[in-house]
């Protein structure tokens, strides 16, 4: 089974991510805090989701991360509106930044990657 972890505060995100994980065959965990996140990551995590507008610094945690591991394959989604932050997102070293709306239509896709 494939593992994927979230940074987000966002309940209704989680429960939808949580259920499409389930479906997909991929063990998904979620963080709210970057220290949590950074715990979560033993092997054989592939995928980091990060909701950019999470309250507890989504862009710190996505350079701590990068900091951390530099391969590990990081998707973030945030408001279509927000393209400054996508911007920065992707100077931290993102991999895919996307809209929610786009995030949430190809989630299946997504979490698909963390089982390779």
């Amino acid at each position: 089974m494939g593992r994927a972890v979230g940074f987000m505060d966002d309940l209704f995100f989680q429960m939808k991510i949580a259920e499409t994980a389930k479906h997909v065959g991929v063990d998904f965990k979620v963080a709210s805090t970057g220290e949590a996140l950074m715990g979560m990551l033993e092997a054989p995590t592939k995928l980091v989701i990060i909701d950019l507008n999470a309250k507890n610094q989504p862009l710190a945690t996505l350079e701590r991360l990068r900091a951390a591991q530099k391969d590990l394959r990081v998707v973030a989604f945030l408001s279509h509106v927000q393209t400054e932050l996508a911007a920065q997102a992707r100077a931290a070293g993102c991999s895919e930044v996307m809209p929610r709306s786009a995030f949430t239509q190809n989630l299946a896709a997504i979490l698909q990657v963390a089982k390779d």
